[in-house]
């Protein structure tokens, strides 16, 4: 198999196997749980020996799922596996805001400059953009796990958070192409 069908697998692999055994086990995220914890160290593990390194942000969230997963079987207590996507995008967001404070530059930019190449006011737009875009996110999750049924957000979780970060970062195009600098 060729490299990006094996990221594609480990990045939305586990997702998948989280909702298969979700709704094969009437509905149940207990059941659910365990294989999504393995299934997303099992991709951290594959993503390390495709690229001989783990990004942070895979890892990042491999321990967070680890974390509340956990909590949530532990305590035997939804909500921390529902609060999960809040406090990661919340965390991403405070990372990317205080980063630049801290660093004295675009945390964005140290992510992604071997990817593209922009002017600083490129990377500076798009950090903040991303910045109210993980707010976005969390104030979302928020309000459908506090909202609506488990079906509802753990569909929202697979089929609406996926397809907005989607939609969300081809929106960044015209911006990444506008400051995108020629590589010398």
């Amino acid at each position: 198999m060729n490299k990006p069908i094996i990221k594609f697998l480990a990045d939305f692999g586990p997702l998948l196997i989280f909702f298969t055994i979700y709704f094969r086990n009437d509905n149940d995220l207990a059941s659910a749980i365990p294989p999504f914890i393995i299934a997303t160290l099992i991709s951290i593990i594959v993503i390390y020996f495709v690229e001989k390194r783990v990004p942070i942000v895979p890892l990042f969230s491999g321990i967070l799922i680890t974390l509340f997963g956990g909590l949530t079987l532990y305590f035997d207590n939804k909500i921390f596996f529902y609060m999960k996507p809040t406090i990661i995008n919340l965390l991403f967001a405070g990372i990317l805001f205080f980063g630049k404070y801290i660093t004295k530059k675009s945390l964005i930019k140290l992510f992604f400059q071997n990817a593209i190449n922009l002017e600083d006011e490129g990377w500076e737009k798009l950090n903040i953009r991303w910045v109210y875009f993980f707010l976005f996110v969390a104030i979302l999750n928020e309000f459908i796990w506090r909202t609506q049924s488990e079906i509802f957000w753990v569909n929202f979780k697979v089929w609406g958070l996926l397809p907005i970060t989607f939609l969300f970062t081809a929106s960044q195009f015209p911006l990444i192409n506008k400051y995108k600098l020629d590589k010398q």
